[in-house]
């Protein structure tokens, strides 16, 4: 049989994430239905579901089935999600649009959308720990690496380092480390998710590979959607460009250009492409590594 090509190995893995994010909602119809309306609205706004299709393909790359590891990912989607609601609130950058819609807090409210973020914020462990495909071993490293890397020294850490520096100075070092924290982490949440899923025999190796892939797509996402704030446009990006200079916040393209920043993203690419060296069949990972390399939204 012939291997699937990257467009359609992406769309078996979107099929099965789409096929199982909303079953665990809780029922709309009640006196607290509209948190849960808006946490939908952000959740099937649309985007690239590239963090949860990860977790899947590292699960196949680890000789797992991808549905072992498929409550995970959902579990990686809602936390991402409540992510952007949240960096979208007026006390952080106050953006009107996401994906080409009104942002949560513009089409429910402020108060509604942060609940719904919280809301997002919590389901992944119900999900993770009430999950039917999820192998019993792994459940417990899946909640520790998602709570571990979206805390205060993973995601949340990196948004606090970004919201408290605006208009002042920042270093390069300090730069990537925020990076790191805010991109990276949980990216790499999803990685080894998808290894603990598989219960591999290597999984050792497989999560030191695992973690530095992660680690070098995260910074080259980050650059590349700072380089798209300078040359991208709104309507394509389905968000508002522009917004990192008028909040003076410091970008890899502030502090060193535009032509050093594409050059770094090309160069953490091709290292978090080498990073996969470890595992099998890993075609289609490196196929999508190399194409969000040249994103344009």
């Amino acid at each position: 049989m012939a291997a699937l090509s990257e467009t359609e190995m992406l769309g078996k893995y979107t099929e099965l994430i789409e096929g199982r994010l909303y079953d665990i909602f809780p029922d709309e119809n009640t006196p607290q239905g509209d948190v849960v309306r808006a946490a939908k609205y952000s959740l099937s706004a649309g985007g690239k579901r590239i963090r949860p299709v990860l977790a899947l393909a590292f699960c196949e790359m680890c000789g797992g089935k991808a549905e072992k590891a498929l409550d995970a990912a959902c579990a990686i989607e809602y936390m991402h999600t409540y992510s952007l609601i949240h960096d979208d609130l007026p006390c952080m950058d106050n953006d009107d649009l996401r994906r080409g819609k009104p942002s949560c807090h513009k089409a429910f409210g402020e108060t509604t959308a942060l609940l719904a973020g919280d809301m997002l914020a919590i389901l992944p462990f119900e999900r993770i720990a009430g999950s039917d495909t999820i192998p019993e071993a792994a459940k417990a490293k899946c909640v520790n690496a998602l709570a571990r890397l979206c805390g205060a020294e993973g995601m949340i850490g990196g948004q606090q380092i970004d919201t408290v520096n605006v208009g002042s100075d920042l270093s390069g070092d300090t730069l990537m480390s925020m990076y790191s924290m805010k991109t990276s982490a949980l990216i790499k949440a999803a990685c080894l998710c998808g290894v603990y899923c598989a219960q591999s025999g290597e999984e050792e190796r497989y999560v030191r590979g695992a973690a530095e892939y992660a680690e070098y797509l995260g910074l080259a996402f980050q650059i590349i959607d700072d380089i798209l704030d300078v040359t991208g446009s709104t309507e394509v990006l389905g968000k508002q460009t522009g917004n990192d200079a008028e909040n003076d916040k410091h970008t890899f393209v502030r502090i060193y250009g535009l032509e050093k920043a594409e050059t770094a993203a090309r160069e953490y690419t091709e290292k978090a492409m080498k990073a996969l060296g470890c595992f099998k069949d890993n075609e289609f990972v490196k196929r999508l590594t190399q194409t969000l390399l040249g994103r344009k939204k």
